[in-house]
């Protein structure tokens, strides 16, 4: 399997291709702010063609290329229905203007095909399978999408905005919710096998069984104080 990931925009958010291999048709994840050329460069990088954009959330961070990247390669994006208006109003899904010069950058609103998410649901795209668990906290429709493991590779999730190495999504901007944030980490994260590789939407790798050990947001100790990230 192939993963290629790169930051992206004003937040450093993590866009990842994900594909068989190398030559074959791929999955984008979370294509955010200025994350259009990255994703091209990726593409041609490693002879890619897009089937599907798959977003974890709603945020601008992680859903600002949308437009241009699926109408490049006409292509649906899938999102979960309650963070859906995000897309053409991302002030509101912020609770405040996020200033003029950043949203002149921004190509506002929906591709032409939106396809929405369910909670459980399994994608099959490009020879893939993506599990679908709803994780509400950081917005009411975040989503994280996990890979079974192969005899080549280990389990992967891919955790948006939900779980971060060392920390968590903050729960401050509308629709977020520390407690059902704590309820997600709880159903969604905690079940996996130790080994699962866990691909965030901000910062570096991690895995489930480092953060069971050391996130205090996992290891029961009072993380008030642990920074969170994400926009």
């Amino acid at each position: 399997m192939l993963i290629a990931g790169f930051p992206a925009g004003a937040w450093g958010t993590n866009c990842y291709l994900v594909a068989p291999a190398a030559g074959e048709e791929c999955v984008i994840i979370d294509p955010g702010h200025q994350a259009a050329s990255g994703v091209e460069e990726t593409l041609k990088k490693h002879r890619l063609k897009p089937v599907a954009v798959v977003l974890t959330h709603g945020h601008i961070d992680h859903v600002a290329s949308v437009v241009p990247v699926c109408g490049a390669h006409d292509v649906p994006a899938w999102i979960h229905p309650e963070d859906r208006y995000m897309m053409s109003d991302p002030e509101k899904a912020l609770g405040r203007s996020i200033g003029m010069p950043l949203m002149g950058e921004l190509t506002v609103g929906e591709p032409d095909d939106v396809q929405e998410l369910t909670d459980g649901a399994r994608l099959r795209l490009a020879g893939m399978e993506f599990g679908v668990s709803h994780a509400p906290g950081h917005t009411k429709g975040s989503v994280t999408f996990r890979m079974p493991e192969t005899p080549e590779v280990p389990q992967v999730l891919f955790s948006g905005d939900l779980l971060f190495a060392g920390s968590v999504g903050r729960t401050d901007l509308p629709g977020g919710d520390h407690a059902e944030l704590l309820e997600s980490l709880a159903r969604v994260c905690l079940p996996l096998d130790d080994s699962t590789v866990v691909l965030s939407g901000h910062g570096p790798q991690t895995t489930i069984g480092r953060e069971r050990a050391t996130n205090p947001f996992l290891t029961g100790m009072n993380g008030v104080d642990a920074p969170r990230r994400g926009m």
